[in-house]
Protein backbone atom coordinates (compact mmCIF):
# COMPACT_ATOMS: atom_id res chain seq x y z
CA UNK A 1 0.00 0.00 0.00
CA UNK A 2 1.45 3.30 -0.77
CA UNK A 3 -1.38 5.41 1.16
CA UNK A 4 -0.42 8.38 3.43
CA UNK A 5 -2.52 8.54 6.62
CA UNK A 6 -3.14 12.10 8.23
CA UNK A 7 -2.71 11.57 12.18
CA UNK A 8 -4.32 14.65 14.36
CA UNK A 9 -2.04 14.62 17.79
CA UNK A 10 0.88 13.29 18.87
CA UNK A 11 -0.03 11.70 22.39
CA UNK A 12 0.72 8.28 23.00
CA UNK A 13 -2.38 6.62 22.22
CA UNK A 14 -1.47 7.76 18.67
CA UNK A 15 1.12 4.40 18.89
CA UNK A 16 -1.37 1.90 18.27
CA UNK A 17 -2.66 3.65 14.80
CA UNK A 18 1.04 4.38 13.17
CA UNK A 19 2.34 0.78 14.17
CA UNK A 20 -1.07 -0.41 12.18
CA UNK A 21 -0.84 1.89 9.43
CA UNK A 22 3.14 0.98 9.17
CA UNK A 23 2.29 -2.82 9.34
CA UNK A 24 -0.24 -1.89 6.11
CA UNK A 25 2.54 -0.19 4.49
CA UNK A 26 1.20 3.47 4.29
CA UNK A 27 2.92 6.29 5.10
CA UNK A 28 1.90 8.23 8.78
CA UNK A 29 2.22 12.13 8.76
CA UNK A 30 1.35 13.25 12.30
CA UNK A 31 0.08 16.46 12.91
CA UNK A 32 -0.59 18.86 15.71
CA UNK A 33 0.95 21.78 17.62
CA UNK A 34 3.48 20.79 19.68
CA UNK A 35 6.82 19.53 17.90
CA UNK A 36 7.86 17.58 20.83
CA UNK A 37 5.06 15.37 21.20
CA UNK A 38 5.39 11.65 21.84
CA UNK A 39 4.03 10.22 18.48
CA UNK A 40 6.01 11.94 16.37
CA UNK A 41 9.14 10.71 16.81
CA UNK A 42 7.25 7.08 15.23
CA UNK A 43 5.64 8.77 12.44
CA UNK A 44 7.02 9.52 9.21
CA UNK A 45 6.49 13.39 9.23
CA UNK A 46 5.27 15.80 11.31
CA UNK A 47 3.20 19.01 10.58
CA UNK A 48 2.92 21.25 12.78
CA UNK A 49 -0.73 23.08 12.71
CA UNK A 50 -3.47 23.38 15.20
CA UNK A 51 -5.72 20.69 14.89
CA UNK A 52 -9.07 22.57 15.82
CA UNK A 53 -8.47 24.88 13.11
CA UNK A 54 -10.32 23.42 10.07
CA UNK A 55 -8.24 25.17 7.22
CA UNK A 56 -5.51 24.50 9.03
CA UNK A 57 -6.08 20.61 9.03
CA UNK A 58 -7.77 21.19 5.19
CA UNK A 59 -3.99 23.02 4.22
CA UNK A 60 -2.11 20.29 6.26
CA UNK A 61 -4.44 17.12 4.31
CA UNK A 62 -3.41 19.07 0.96
CA UNK A 63 0.14 19.24 1.51
CA UNK A 64 1.08 15.44 2.48
CA UNK A 65 -1.64 14.60 -0.14
CA UNK A 66 -3.22 12.36 2.28
CA UNK A 67 -5.56 9.11 1.10
CA UNK A 68 -7.33 9.75 4.93
CA UNK A 69 -7.51 11.28 7.83
CA UNK A 70 -7.94 10.26 11.82
CA UNK A 71 -8.02 12.07 15.14
CA UNK A 72 -7.63 8.49 17.27
CA UNK A 73 -7.98 9.16 20.82
CA UNK A 74 -7.62 13.00 20.13
CA UNK A 75 -10.87 15.16 20.85
CA UNK A 76 -9.96 18.63 19.38
CA UNK A 77 -9.47 17.37 16.10
CA UNK A 78 -12.28 15.35 15.28
CA UNK A 79 -14.84 17.93 13.88
CA UNK A 80 -11.73 19.79 11.44
CA UNK A 81 -10.69 15.61 10.42
CA UNK A 82 -14.50 15.56 9.07
CA UNK A 83 -14.30 18.65 7.59
CA UNK A 84 -10.83 18.14 6.01
CA UNK A 85 -12.11 15.29 4.37
CA UNK A 86 -15.38 16.26 3.10
CA UNK A 87 -13.34 18.86 1.44
CA UNK A 88 -11.19 16.78 -0.07
CA UNK A 89 -13.90 13.48 -0.79
CA UNK A 90 -11.73 11.16 1.94
CA UNK A 91 -13.79 8.51 3.85
CA UNK A 92 -14.57 9.24 7.35
CA UNK A 93 -17.03 7.99 9.90
CA UNK A 94 -19.36 10.84 9.11
CA UNK A 95 -20.83 14.31 7.42
CA UNK A 96 -19.35 17.68 8.69
CA UNK A 97 -22.68 18.80 9.86
CA UNK A 98 -22.55 15.18 11.51
CA UNK A 99 -19.64 15.08 13.32
CA UNK A 100 -20.33 19.03 14.55
CA UNK A 101 -23.25 17.42 16.39
CA UNK A 102 -22.04 14.24 18.28
CA UNK A 103 -19.20 16.43 19.32
CA UNK A 104 -21.12 18.92 20.57
CA UNK A 105 -22.72 18.99 23.96
CA UNK A 106 -25.53 21.41 23.30
CA UNK A 107 -26.05 19.74 19.78
CA UNK A 108 -26.44 16.58 20.78
CA UNK A 109 -28.74 16.58 23.81
CA UNK A 110 -31.19 18.10 21.26
CA UNK A 111 -30.74 15.43 18.90
CA UNK A 112 -31.06 13.02 21.14
CA UNK A 113 -34.09 14.49 22.97
CA UNK A 114 -36.36 15.68 19.60
CA UNK A 115 -35.41 12.21 18.29
CA UNK A 116 -37.08 10.47 21.42
CA UNK A 117 -33.62 9.16 22.66
CA UNK A 118 -33.71 8.98 26.53
CA UNK A 119 -31.98 12.25 27.51
CA UNK A 120 -31.23 13.98 30.50
CA UNK A 121 -32.80 17.30 31.35
CA UNK A 122 -30.76 20.22 30.84
CA UNK A 123 -29.38 24.02 30.41
CA UNK A 124 -26.73 25.92 28.26
CA UNK A 125 -24.77 28.68 29.83
CA UNK A 126 -22.51 31.47 28.72
CA UNK A 127 -21.81 32.49 32.19
CA UNK A 128 -21.93 32.24 35.40
CA UNK A 129 -24.18 35.29 36.11
CA UNK A 130 -26.15 34.01 33.67
CA UNK A 131 -26.39 30.35 35.64
CA UNK A 132 -26.96 32.16 38.63
CA UNK A 133 -30.60 33.66 37.56
CA UNK A 134 -31.59 30.23 37.19
CA UNK A 135 -30.07 28.41 40.33
CA UNK A 136 -32.51 28.28 42.25
CA UNK A 137 -35.24 26.69 39.44
CA UNK A 138 -33.04 24.31 38.98
CA UNK A 139 -33.55 20.18 39.94
CA UNK A 140 -30.24 19.12 41.77
CA UNK A 141 -28.00 17.55 41.37
CA UNK A 142 -26.96 18.49 38.49
CA UNK A 143 -23.03 18.16 36.66
CA UNK A 144 -21.73 20.87 35.09
CA UNK A 145 -19.49 20.44 31.60
CA UNK A 146 -18.19 22.11 29.10
CA UNK A 147 -20.10 21.50 25.62
CA UNK A 148 -16.66 20.68 23.75
CA UNK A 149 -14.28 18.89 25.86
CA UNK A 150 -13.25 15.41 26.98
CA UNK A 151 -11.31 13.45 29.46
CA UNK A 152 -13.32 14.63 32.09
CA UNK A 153 -11.99 17.96 31.76
CA UNK A 154 -13.81 20.89 33.78
CA UNK A 155 -16.37 18.84 35.22
CA UNK A 156 -17.95 18.58 38.58
CA UNK A 157 -21.04 17.60 40.35
CA UNK A 158 -23.08 20.48 42.16
CA UNK A 159 -25.55 19.96 44.55
CA UNK A 160 -26.97 22.91 45.32
CA UNK A 161 -27.18 26.98 44.08
CA UNK A 162 -24.10 27.68 46.16
CA UNK A 163 -22.11 25.82 44.24
CA UNK A 164 -22.95 26.23 41.00
CA UNK A 165 -20.88 29.55 39.79
CA UNK A 166 -17.68 27.99 41.10
CA UNK A 167 -18.21 24.76 38.48
CA UNK A 168 -20.03 26.90 35.58
CA UNK A 169 -16.47 29.46 36.01
CA UNK A 170 -14.74 26.31 36.40
CA UNK A 171 -16.38 24.17 32.87
CA UNK A 172 -15.93 27.15 31.09
CA UNK A 173 -11.96 27.27 31.67
CA UNK A 174 -12.08 24.34 29.13
CA UNK A 175 -14.92 25.55 26.88
CA UNK A 176 -13.57 26.54 23.28
CA UNK A 177 -16.68 28.03 22.40
CA UNK A 178 -17.41 29.37 25.77
CA UNK A 179 -20.27 27.36 26.67
CA UNK A 180 -21.01 25.47 29.51
CA UNK A 181 -23.95 22.41 29.86
CA UNK A 182 -25.45 21.85 33.05
CA UNK A 183 -27.40 18.76 33.23
CA UNK A 184 -29.49 16.85 35.43
CA UNK A 185 -26.74 14.09 37.10
CA UNK A 186 -27.55 10.74 36.29
CA UNK A 187 -26.86 8.67 39.20
CA UNK A 188 -25.97 5.13 37.58
CA UNK A 189 -27.34 1.60 38.71
CA UNK A 190 -24.22 -0.30 39.17
CA UNK A 191 -21.48 0.65 36.56
CA UNK A 192 -21.18 2.95 33.65
CA UNK A 193 -19.31 1.91 30.70
CA UNK A 194 -16.93 3.63 28.14
CA UNK A 195 -16.14 1.90 25.42
CA UNK A 196 -15.43 1.60 22.23
CA UNK A 197 -17.60 0.16 18.96
CA UNK A 198 -17.74 -0.06 15.34
CA UNK A 199 -19.75 1.17 12.44
CA UNK A 200 -19.15 -1.25 8.73
CA UNK A 201 -21.26 -0.83 5.84
CA UNK A 202 -23.41 0.97 8.25
CA UNK A 203 -24.34 -1.08 10.67
CA UNK A 204 -22.74 -1.00 14.33
CA UNK A 205 -21.32 -4.21 13.89
CA UNK A 206 -19.49 -4.35 16.77
CA UNK A 207 -20.23 -2.50 20.09
CA UNK A 208 -17.80 -3.39 23.28
CA UNK A 209 -19.01 -2.50 26.44
CA UNK A 210 -17.26 -2.03 29.79
CA UNK A 211 -17.08 -1.79 33.51
CA UNK A 212 -16.15 2.24 34.18
CA UNK A 213 -14.42 2.81 37.44
CA UNK A 214 -13.79 5.64 39.35
CA UNK A 215 -11.47 6.59 42.09
CA UNK A 216 -13.45 8.45 44.91
CA UNK A 217 -10.34 9.22 46.63
CA UNK A 218 -8.75 12.00 43.61
CA UNK A 219 -9.50 15.62 43.33
CA UNK A 220 -11.62 14.86 40.05
CA UNK A 221 -13.56 11.42 41.02
CA UNK A 222 -15.55 11.76 37.62
CA UNK A 223 -12.61 11.21 36.06
CA UNK A 224 -12.37 7.14 34.63
CA UNK A 225 -9.32 5.55 36.52
CA UNK A 226 -10.01 1.81 35.65
CA UNK A 227 -11.87 -0.46 33.25
CA UNK A 228 -13.36 -4.18 33.26
CA UNK A 229 -14.36 -6.82 30.97
CA UNK A 230 -16.77 -8.37 30.40
CA UNK A 231 -19.18 -5.46 31.73
CA UNK A 232 -21.58 -5.57 34.61
CA UNK A 233 -24.07 -3.84 32.27
CA UNK A 234 -27.33 -6.25 32.14
CA UNK A 235 -27.99 -8.12 29.64
CA UNK A 236 -31.33 -6.42 28.47
CA UNK A 237 -29.70 -2.94 28.40
CA UNK A 238 -26.73 -3.88 26.43
CA UNK A 239 -29.35 -4.89 23.88
CA UNK A 240 -31.62 -1.86 23.69
CA UNK A 241 -28.25 0.31 23.94
CA UNK A 242 -26.97 -1.34 20.71
CA UNK A 243 -30.45 -0.95 19.31
CA UNK A 244 -30.55 2.34 19.95
CA UNK A 245 -26.70 3.17 18.79
CA UNK A 246 -27.93 1.96 15.34
CA UNK A 247 -30.76 4.48 15.43
CA UNK A 248 -28.31 7.07 15.88
CA UNK A 249 -26.30 5.87 12.95
CA UNK A 250 -28.97 5.64 10.80
CA UNK A 251 -30.80 8.79 11.41
CA UNK A 252 -26.77 10.90 10.99
CA UNK A 253 -25.45 8.29 8.11
CA UNK A 254 -22.94 7.34 10.25
CA UNK A 255 -20.08 5.48 8.46
CA UNK A 256 -17.58 3.21 8.75
CA UNK A 257 -15.05 3.74 11.62
CA UNK A 258 -14.59 3.58 14.93
CA UNK A 259 -16.60 5.46 17.56
CA UNK A 260 -15.98 6.26 21.54
CA UNK A 261 -19.17 5.32 23.62
CA UNK A 262 -20.29 6.35 26.92
CA UNK A 263 -23.73 4.93 28.24
CA UNK A 264 -25.00 4.06 31.40
CA UNK A 265 -27.98 2.75 33.23
CA UNK A 266 -29.45 5.33 36.04
CA UNK A 267 -31.56 5.03 39.14
CA UNK A 268 -34.67 5.51 36.90
CA UNK A 269 -33.95 1.87 35.53
CA UNK A 270 -33.41 3.55 32.11
CA UNK A 271 -30.43 3.25 29.81
CA UNK A 272 -28.50 6.30 28.35
CA UNK A 273 -26.31 6.87 25.56
CA UNK A 274 -24.16 9.68 27.11
CA UNK A 275 -21.45 10.21 24.33
CA UNK A 276 -21.07 8.90 20.84
CA UNK A 277 -17.57 10.25 19.33
CA UNK A 278 -16.18 9.37 16.03
CA UNK A 279 -12.88 8.53 17.33
CA UNK A 280 -10.79 6.08 19.16
CA UNK A 281 -11.35 6.39 22.99
CA UNK A 282 -8.55 7.41 24.89
CA UNK A 283 -7.44 4.99 28.09
CA UNK A 284 -6.30 2.55 25.42
CA UNK A 285 -9.55 1.13 24.91
CA UNK A 286 -9.18 -0.84 21.82
CA UNK A 287 -6.35 -2.21 22.75
CA UNK A 288 -8.24 -3.38 25.93
CA UNK A 289 -10.90 -4.73 24.01
CA UNK A 290 -7.83 -6.69 21.44
CA UNK A 291 -6.20 -8.09 24.67
CA UNK A 292 -9.99 -9.34 25.41
CA UNK A 293 -10.74 -11.49 22.89
CA UNK A 294 -7.39 -12.97 22.41
CA UNK A 295 -6.21 -10.94 19.24
CA UNK A 296 -9.80 -11.44 17.33
CA UNK A 297 -11.08 -7.81 17.59
CA UNK A 298 -8.67 -4.95 16.63
CA UNK A 299 -10.25 -2.05 16.20
CA UNK A 300 -7.55 -0.17 16.00
CA UNK A 301 -6.24 -1.51 12.49
CA UNK A 302 -10.08 -1.83 10.92
CA UNK A 303 -10.48 1.60 11.96
CA UNK A 304 -6.70 2.73 9.64
CA UNK A 305 -8.15 0.51 7.08
CA UNK A 306 -11.30 2.36 7.10
CA UNK A 307 -9.59 5.82 7.27
CA UNK A 308 -8.08 4.78 4.54
CA UNK A 309 -11.01 3.37 2.01
CA UNK A 310 -9.73 -0.40 2.60
CA UNK A 311 -12.33 -2.97 3.30
CA UNK A 312 -12.45 -3.30 6.85
CA UNK A 313 -13.19 -7.31 6.65
CA UNK A 314 -16.17 -8.86 9.20
CA UNK A 315 -16.02 -7.53 12.41
CA UNK A 316 -18.70 -8.40 15.19
CA UNK A 317 -19.69 -8.64 18.56
CA UNK A 318 -16.70 -9.36 20.81
CA UNK A 319 -16.20 -12.94 22.59
CA UNK A 320 -14.18 -12.63 25.52
CA UNK A 321 -11.17 -14.34 26.74
CA UNK A 322 -11.12 -14.43 30.12
CA UNK A 323 -11.69 -11.32 32.71
CA UNK A 324 -10.20 -8.20 32.16
CA UNK A 325 -9.16 -5.05 34.33
CA UNK A 326 -6.93 -2.51 33.29
CA UNK A 327 -5.88 0.40 35.72
CA UNK A 328 -5.00 3.94 34.91
CA UNK A 329 -1.86 4.71 36.67
CA UNK A 330 -2.12 7.93 38.88
CA UNK A 331 -2.45 9.80 42.27
CA UNK A 332 -4.26 11.07 44.18
CA UNK A 333 -1.84 14.09 45.11
CA UNK A 334 1.07 15.85 43.41
CA UNK A 335 3.98 13.68 44.11
CA UNK A 336 7.11 11.83 43.06
CA UNK A 337 6.41 8.34 41.13
CA UNK A 338 8.69 5.40 42.75
CA UNK A 339 7.86 2.59 41.48
CA UNK A 340 5.29 0.15 40.84
CA UNK A 341 5.12 -2.87 43.96
CA UNK A 342 3.51 -6.40 43.22
CA UNK A 343 2.10 -8.42 45.91
CA UNK A 344 3.80 -11.86 45.83
CA UNK A 345 3.42 -14.28 42.87
CA UNK A 346 0.48 -11.58 41.70
CA UNK A 347 2.13 -9.82 38.79
CA UNK A 348 3.61 -13.71 37.32
CA UNK A 349 -0.32 -15.01 37.40
CA UNK A 350 -2.58 -11.92 36.39
CA UNK A 351 -0.27 -9.31 34.56
CA UNK A 352 -0.33 -9.13 30.90
CA UNK A 353 1.03 -6.15 30.52
CA UNK A 354 2.74 -2.60 32.43
CA UNK A 355 2.96 0.36 30.52
CA UNK A 356 5.10 2.89 32.35
CA UNK A 357 5.02 6.46 30.49
CA UNK A 358 7.54 8.04 33.05
CA UNK A 359 10.60 7.27 34.91
CA UNK A 360 10.96 6.48 39.06
CA UNK A 361 11.79 9.71 40.12
CA UNK A 362 9.39 12.01 38.10
CA UNK A 363 6.92 14.38 39.57
CA UNK A 364 3.41 13.40 39.26
CA UNK A 365 0.07 15.66 39.25
CA UNK A 366 -2.95 14.87 40.47
CA UNK A 367 -5.74 13.17 39.07
CA UNK A 368 -7.75 15.75 37.79
CA UNK A 369 -8.06 14.52 34.33
CA UNK A 370 -7.63 11.76 31.67
CA UNK A 371 -3.70 13.03 31.15
CA UNK A 372 -2.81 12.91 34.15
CA UNK A 373 -2.58 9.10 33.93
CA UNK A 374 0.90 8.24 33.98
CA UNK A 375 0.97 4.74 32.89
CA UNK A 376 -1.54 1.42 32.43
CA UNK A 377 -1.84 -2.23 33.41
CA UNK A 378 -3.78 -4.73 31.90
CA UNK A 379 -4.49 -7.96 34.22
CA UNK A 380 -6.26 -11.26 33.18
CA UNK A 381 -8.66 -13.20 35.34
CA UNK A 382 -9.33 -16.84 35.00
CA UNK A 383 -13.03 -16.34 36.76
CA UNK A 384 -15.29 -13.37 37.51
CA UNK A 385 -14.61 -14.69 40.95
CA UNK A 386 -10.47 -13.58 40.69
CA UNK A 387 -11.69 -10.23 39.27
CA UNK A 388 -14.12 -9.32 42.37
CA UNK A 389 -11.94 -10.35 44.94
CA UNK A 390 -8.61 -7.65 43.13
CA UNK A 391 -12.00 -4.87 42.71
CA UNK A 392 -12.79 -5.23 46.15
CA UNK A 393 -9.30 -4.30 47.78
CA UNK A 394 -7.31 -3.61 44.56
CA UNK A 395 -4.47 -2.15 46.75
CA UNK A 396 -3.53 -4.94 48.59
CA UNK A 397 -2.44 -6.74 45.28
CA UNK A 398 -1.02 -3.48 43.01
CA UNK A 399 0.24 -0.05 44.10
CA UNK A 400 1.98 2.89 42.40
CA UNK A 401 4.16 4.13 44.91
CA UNK A 402 3.92 7.80 45.32
CA UNK A 403 6.29 9.90 47.82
Amino acid sequence: MSKTLLLLGGARYALPVIKAAHELGAKVVTCDYLPHNYAHAFSDDYINASIIDNEAVLAAAKKCKADGIMSFAADPGVVSASYAAEKLGLPFQGSYEAVSILQDKERYRAFLRDNGFNCPELHIYRSADEAMKEADSIAYPVIAKPVDSAGSKGCSRVDGPEDLKAAVEYALEFSRDGRCIVEQFLEKEGDSSDADGFVSGGKFSCVSFTSQLFDPSVPNPYTPAAYAMPASLPAWAQIELVSELQRLADLLGLRDGVFNIETRVATDGRAYIMESSPRGGGNRLCEMLKYATDGKTDLVMAAVKAALGEPVGNLSMPAYDGFWFQQMLHSDRDGVFTGMEYAADFAVSYLAEEQLWIEPGAKIEAFTAANHAFGSVFLRFDTQAELDAFRAEPSEFMRAKVS
